[in-house]
């Protein structure tokens, strides 16, 4: 095979017809008694186009005979399907080179730079997502020199890919019925921008005290602050009703996390006012606390007002089902998709969340 680059001769001559034009024959393969050309032939047309026809001629010859016509392997082939076998030969020979199964992408490389010219950037983003793991394509971006628009593209829709799965997981744990707080507490720790565009990244630090080690412990992208997340089962009760009264308070499993949750606060907000001992990093000024417990998905809107206004009355600590950090989860992505335009929804205020 020819290097890219290197200068190669072609010629076209005249046919003796004078009528079409042909380039020399090119030998496909040969034996001692069958031999396979190509042809190539220029077709001129009265409207002054040219096209392309590939005549793929077979011989045979018996022992001391000259070569003659194999007409039953002979074949003319139009220039639409040259254009397709030479489309086939192109993408699946480098496949030759592969010594595994599955879906491949063919892009072309030259000088070390990539050809992307007839790809479509979206297509091809999406493409590379799907065919490479998330983590293959962070490291190759990571030290790989891209153009700006498709780096950004392909971080983007990783992101983005990432958080529609991670979406689809937690969905797919609650509908199960799967109640382990170890698989959210994972979830959770993985996916920590479901709590808010203020949270991209946790910290590793869990141990704010001698025996009191936090779910999660958030610094808020603005300030660098740490707020915390008490995480529960998603199988407790969250709200109860008072007939006598006639409304709801919280159940006692929730009593009981936002009391945890006040000591907490406390003891980070005096540890950590500074900088936690051996983490000088780690640092909260006034902590908020998160509590996610139980389910909504069947809650009235008199259950959903009671937990906004119980909410409003704590300080520095909220309630969220489950269902309401799914809820989250899902519109961030629907924020982050390409459909959304100019014209968009601004992003979810703090102020704006029922919960």
């Amino acid at each position: 095979m020819e290097k890219p680059g290197q200068v190669q001769k072609v010629v076209r001559k005249t046919a003796s017809s004078g009528k079409v034009d042909y380039a020399p024959p090119v030998v496909l393969n040969e034996t001692s008694k069958s031999k396979l050309h190509a042809l190539a032939w220029f077709i001129p047309h009265s409207d002054g186009r040219t096209t392309f026809s590939l005549k793929l001629e077979g011989f045979v010859k018996a022992k001391d005979q000259p070569w003659i016509e194999d007409k039953a392997k002979t074949l003319t082939l139009s220039e639409t399907s040259s254009l397709q076998l030479l489309k086939y030969l192109q993408t699946h020979l480098p496949l030759a080179a592969q010594s595994e199964t599955g879906e491949f992408i063919l892009i072309r490389v030259a000088n070390g730079e990539a050809n992307l010219t007839g790809h479509d950037p979206q297509e091809l983003v999406g493409a590379l997502t799907k065919v490479l793991s998330q983590a293959e394509l962070l490291g190759h971006l990571s030290s790989t020199e891209l153009t700006h628009e498709l780096s950004t593209a392909l971080r983007g829709s990783i992101r983005l890919s990432e958080m529609r799965s991670a979406v689809a997981e937690l969905r797919s744990n609650l509908g199960s019925g799967e109640a382990g707080e170890q698989t959210y507490q994972a979830w959770c720790e993985k996916h920590c921008w479901a709590f808010g565009n203020a949270y991209v990244v946790r910290d590793e630090v869990r141990a704010i005290s001698t025996g009191d080690n936090l779910d999660l412990l958030l610094p808020n992208v603005i300030a660098g602050y740490r707020d915390i997340v008490e995480l529960k089962r998603p199988d407790k009760e969250v709200l109860l009703y008072d007939a006598a009264h006639k409304n709801y308070y919280f159940s006692a499993d929730v009593s009981r996390a936002i009391g945890q949750c006040h000591r907490y606060l406390d003891i980070l907000h005096q540890a950590a006012k500074d900088g936690l001992l051996d983490h000088k990093e780690v640092v909260a000024y006034h902590p908020r606390a998160t509590i996610v417990i139980g389910r909504s998905h069947g809650w009235t809107d008199e259950q959903q007002r009671a937990l906004h206004g119980l909410n409003r009355r704590l300080h520095g600590i909220s309630v969220m089902t489950y269902d309401h950090l799914l809820a989250q989860g899902e519109r961030l992505v629907e924020m982050m998709s390409p459909s959304v335009g100019d014209d968009a929804e601004p992003a979810v205020e703090e102020d704006d969340i029922p919960w």
